[in-house]
């Protein structure tokens, strides 16, 4: 089996933990595998890297393809590192940045996405004995730029190495994601004392949990793992006890009628109101949204009275304020109303394609508590409701009591 475990900043904070992962590295690479590793700069080592380009640059916006070259240090050094760790520890092991394993991504300096890999280094390692570490978070684009993949960067790199080295021809690829939890809950276990660790969970369940603010996967791992059906074991890098499984849909899942409850806090509700009830006028209105990279999630609009009606939308909360100006830049600034103090309530599971009524369950056991639902949205596997922050804690735990969840 080929196994790609890659490791977060928190894995490889200290020269201890380093030393660590190197061992487990090595004992998996005697068990009979062959390992790739993929690392992250050490715990809080690129925010210190990044306040430092910013401190030089003073008032002037620093420059994103700048900021890549400051940022992608972090990874050099914890590369290396581990790679002298393995050594260290009498084992094989070559280390190598994004560029040199051709990690080719397009230009978007900060948020580049992975065009494709070149495993044949890779491969050539591996056939020798060695153990390869490679820099996560990382590429070049086709000028040679150095690029980085934006914030949980890493988790995408190691599925788009084990996706290459599996479309390659290697056989039986795992992508191993070690944290600092010991897998996916079906909640968060700060939230929810009864949340329970998942065994096995889908591509799409796993892919609308990360998207709805589970915090375990990046959003593009997941996308990636999906796409060229890369199975990936979320675990912990403390201790050797299995994790959770990220794999395609299999039957057994559609019995389990609700796989996860899921709160997003980073939500702002904007209402645009008394708008022209008419053709194109929604196109209008979310065109410069659009054209600004600003996300828009949940919509709902009125029912017209008198060729009027109210458009409701949300966006991140980080976008809050930029989402307002450009919208009065088509409407009147006065009808725009605008809530930060909303939470986002989600509940996951494949088994709703197959089973009725968990809608109805869920606005009665919000109801019975006192919670109003100021917003709907619906997917074939996923049921979203905003409602007043305050209630976002207590609306997560009496929904995963009233599902049942912490149930094994």
């Amino acid at each position: 089996m080929l196994i790609v475990q890659k490791y977060g900043g928190t894995s490889v904070g200290s020269v201890e933990r380093i030393r660590n992962v190197a061992a487990r590295a090595l004992a998996t690479q005697r068990a009979g595998h062959d390992v790739v590793l993929i690392v992250s700069a050490m715990s809080g080592e690129t925010n210190r890297l990044l306040a430092l380009a910013k401190e030089v640059s003073g008032d002037t916006l620093p420059e994103q393809r700048e900021l890549d070259v400051v940022a992608s240090t972090g990874e050099q050094v914890t590369v290396g590192l581990c790679a002298l760790a393995i050594q260290s520890l009498g084992g094989k092991a070559i280390s190598f940045l994004g560029h040199q394993v051709r990690v080719l991504t397009d230009s978007a300096f900060t948020r580049a996405r992975i065009q494709s890999i070149d495993g044949t280094k890779i491969r050539e390692a591996l056939g020798q004995g060695r153990i390869a570490v490679i820099a996560g978070f990382q590429g070049q684009d086709e000028a040679g730029n150095i690029t980085t993949l934006g914030r949980g960067g890493s988790d995408t790199s190691g599925v788009a190495i084990a996706a290459a080295l599996q479309a390659s021809g290697s056989k039986d690829v795992v992508c191993e994601i070690y944290t600092d939890v010991d897998g996916v809950y079906t909640t968060d276990p700060n939230v929810c004392p009864t949340a329970r660790k998942i065994a096995r969970i889908s591509f799409e369940e796993m892919l609308e949990l990360a998207s709805l603010g589970a915090k375990v996967l990046q959003i593009r791992s997941v996308e990636m793992a999906m796409n060229h059906n890369v199975r990936v074991h979320v675990r912990s890098s403390f201790h050797d006890r299995e994790g959770t499984w990220v794999v395609p849909e299999e039957k057994s899942m559609e019995h389990v009628v609700v796989t996860g409850i899921a709160a997003d806090k980073n939500e702002s509700k904007v209402t645009v109101v008394g708008v022209p009830d008419e053709p194109g006028i929604a196109a209008k209105l979310f065109r410069p949204l659009g054209d600004s990279g600003i996300i828009v999630d949940m919509i709902i609009q009125n029912v017209s009275s008198e060729g009027r009606t109210d458009l409701t939308f949300t966006v991140p909360r980080t976008d809050l304020q930029r989402a307002r100006d450009l919208m009065g830049t088509i409407v009147d600034p006065k009808t725009i109303r605008t809530d930060e103090r909303i939470a986002k309530i989600s509940v996951v599971g494949v088994g709703m394609r197959s089973h009725a009524g968990v809608a109805q369950r869920m606005f009665e056991i919000l109801a019975h508590e006192g919670i109003n639902i100021q917003m709907i949205s619906t997917s074939e596997i996923k049921i979203s409701v905003v409602v007043d922050e305050k209630y976002a804690e207590l609306a997560v735990r009496v929904l995963h009591d009233g599902f049942e969840l912490g149930k094994a």
